[in-house]
């Protein structure tokens, strides 16, 4: 009991102290609860906003059409914001309007359905691109204040200018769209995985006592849900950091079974039902120089694969070897198998086989294996048979 109260008071902090507003609304779009961020922005007070239509918080035409979404999305279940995200404008109390990105996901908790809105400001940035439309106005300005004598010359380099301007905003909208990313997913998705993540564990400690075979199953779907985005997140961050040249190996001395045993062990806990990973090492030596941590992401990534592509009842063999001057590890499995004609584009990112169907994924897992192997002086190789199996090996010099 004491453990479940931490847990929720951590979750309340969590919440409180978010940067980011934060606030739930009931199907008829009452607000129910609302943090210290969301009214500061709107320059309420909890009480003077928890009890009323979500509506109150919006200039028009917001407010009018906000009900009809609501009652919409009930109807057809086709979301407009729910599930994906989108900026709007804001009503604060002094009715002062300002933008914010909104991103709406829709929770069955104790029976019914509430709708949670995770508000980001984007007031700051609304107010540097008008600065930067000023500034590019006034150069305009003083470019055309030219003299005649000069005219020709501007025109020419103007024209120059608009060409390498052309490629180098690119350029910038890539490195800008990237940025932004990688701050979105930092701020936006890992907050709010963490509170789904502990409010799941909390309804599963809670529902214990019903022993209700379908709350069990929606909890575990959502766990399951929380698991592919945190490696969607964690795969997009990699290559975020490879990308910019930001992964430098730190080679250490260690023991390899020590460290397979341990990754064998957290593996076989998201395994599917009877599959089995079996570990073994060959070689009378365990001791290798290689970065501990980006080789146990490669085995994850090999591993995880196997899982995903393999079905129930099957056997995910893992096997590590030191001869002579060689460390081979090798992952192999029994499931579906990359087509041939597929399997030379495998370590290209967002690459997936045409066969995976509906298996969750990004792509980019055997990209960063392979980039991490690289770091490590290190080479992957593999071979697979459509409905037949596939093994990975990873293949390391030790001198």
């Amino acid at each position: 009991m004491e453990s479940i109260m931490e847990n929720a008071a951590l979750l309340k902090a969590i919440i409180e102290n978010a940067i980011d507003g934060i606030l739930t609304i009931d199907e008829s779009g009452i607000v129910e609860s609302i943090n210290p961020a969301a009214t500061k922005l709107f320059g309420y007070r909890p009480d003077e906003v928890i009890g009323k239509n979500v509506s109150m918080l919006m200039p028009q035409p917001y407010r009018v059409e906000h009900d009809g979404y609501i009652h919409r999305y009930q109807r057809t279940g086709v979301p407009h914001i729910i599930g994906t995200g989108r900026e709007v404008i804001g009503l604060r109390k002094d009715g002062t309007q300002f933008p914010f990105r909104l991103a709406v996901s829709d929770v069955d908790f104790s029976g019914r359905k509430i709708y949670a809105g995770f508000i980001h400001d984007l007031s700051r940035e609304k107010e540097a691109e008008e600065k930067l439309r000023d500034y590019a106005a006034h150069l305009e300005e003083l470019v055309e204040e030219r003299t005649h004598s000069l005219k020709e010359s501007v025109e020419a380099l103007q024209q120059a200018k608009e060409e390498v301007s052309l490629s180098l905003e690119k350029e910038k909208e890539l490195g800008q769209l990237k940025s932004r990313f990688v701050s979105m997913a930092s701020h936006e998705f890992r907050t709010p995985l963490s509170a789904i993540q502990l409010s799941a564990s909390l309804i599963d400690k809670y529902a214990e006592n019903f022993n209700n075979p379908n709350i069990a199953k929606h909890v575990a779907k959502i766990k399951n849900a929380i698991g592919n985005l945190t490696t969607i997140l964690n795969d997009f961050l990699s290559l975020e950091k490879l990308e910019a040249g930001k992964v430098e190996p730190a080679f250490t001395k260690f023991d390899l079974i020590k460290l397979a045993e341990e990754i064998t062990e957290e593996m076989q806990i998201v395994a599917k039902e009877n599959q089995n990973i079996i570990y073994q090492h060959t070689g009378t030596t365990s001791v290798v120089n290689l970065d501990q941590n980006l080789l146990k992401n490669c085995i994850f990534n090999l591993i995880s694969n196997a899982i995903k592509y393999s079905g129930e009842n099957t056997f995910i063999e893992f096997n590590t070897e030191i001869a002579g001057q060689q460390c081979i590890i090798t992952v192999k499995d029994n499931g579906i198998g990359i087509p041939e004609a597929d399997q030379k584009y495998m370590f290209e990112a967002f690459f997936r086989a045409h066969n995976t169907g509906n298996i969750p994924g990004t792509g980019l897992g055997l990209n960063i294996v392979a980039r991490y192997a690289s770091l490590m002086n290190g080479k992957v190789d593999f071979k697979s048979v459509v409905n037949h199996g596939t093994s990975f090996t990873i293949l390391f010099s030790l001198t």
